[in-house]
């Protein structure tokens, strides 16, 4: 028999879990370090089988979720960007770079752009597969000269202070993109307009969606969820 990565990490996490259930039983003082060793262990196995140059490659064929792709967001109601209020949307680009940058929708979209059919992946156990269209992440890292303290990414969007920090490598991947088309159209507020992450090596909940600044970091910062004690890592 063989495993896939998922399945592997699956079962993997699912033994670690086990052992630590178990000895909170018998002291629960000790469950918070023992999660946070159970978390450092699994990102050290995701870490050791992410490689950058493997594709979620789909048939050309294959059927997008379209209208049926989940929609999802913590403010109470769908987050719209109100240019009366807050001005032209932006997105401020900074952190460890040499050349910060501002970039309007139109800035962004002069970028090189890239379209991709990719799977979405759930941490509820879940995917659903649409077409982005939008700049890699490693490409806007070229163009604002990020340095060699960049060694985690930040993505924050107006969703009520939403954000999750990435490791370099899998914000380096070439299928990881700040996404501002999708299925042939522009984004809609329900799915993250007028920016947002999508890749399809981390799972749903690391993917920012009303997307607003992007801070490359000499250290990670955690995240909406990630501080609520889903896994930092969140890879697939």
């Amino acid at each position: 028999m063989t495993l896939d990565r998922r399945r592997f990490l699956t079962i993997s996490a699912a033994s670690i879990t086990g052992s630590i259930l178990a000895a909170c039983d018998k002291n629960p003082k000790t469950a918070q370090p023992l999660l946070n060793l159970a978390e450092r262990a699994n990102q050290r196995v995701e870490e050791g089988l992410f490689r950058h140059t493997a594709m979620n490659r789909l048939d050309a064929n294959t059927p997008v979720a379209g209208r049926s792709f989940p929609k999802y967001f913590v403010s109470p109601r769908v987050p719209v960007w109100d240019p009366a209020a807050n001005g032209v949307w932006r997105l401020e680009v900074s952190g460890a770079v040499r050349r910060p940058l501002s970039l309007t929708l139109d800035d962004l979209m002069k970028l090189p752009r890239v379209t991709q059919t990719v799977d979405h992946f759930c941490v509820e156990g879940w995917n659903a597969r649409a077409t982005w269209s939008g700049v890699r992440v490693s490409d806007l890292a070229r163009v604002v000269g990020a340095t060699d303290d960049a060694q985690f990414v930040d993505f924050a969007g107006f969703d009520k202070g939403y954000h999750e920090s990435w490791d370099m490598h899998s914000a380096m991947h070439p299928q990881t993109l700040v996404a501002y088309g999708m299925d042939g159209y522009l984004l809609t507020p329900a799915h993250g307009a007028p920016a947002r992450v999508h890749s399809p090596v981390k799972l749903g909940y690391k993917s920012t969606k009303y997307l607003t600044r992007i801070v490359f970091m000499a250290e990670r910062n955690g995240g909406y969820w990630s501080d609520r004690g889903y896994e930092w890592y969140g890879g697939t």
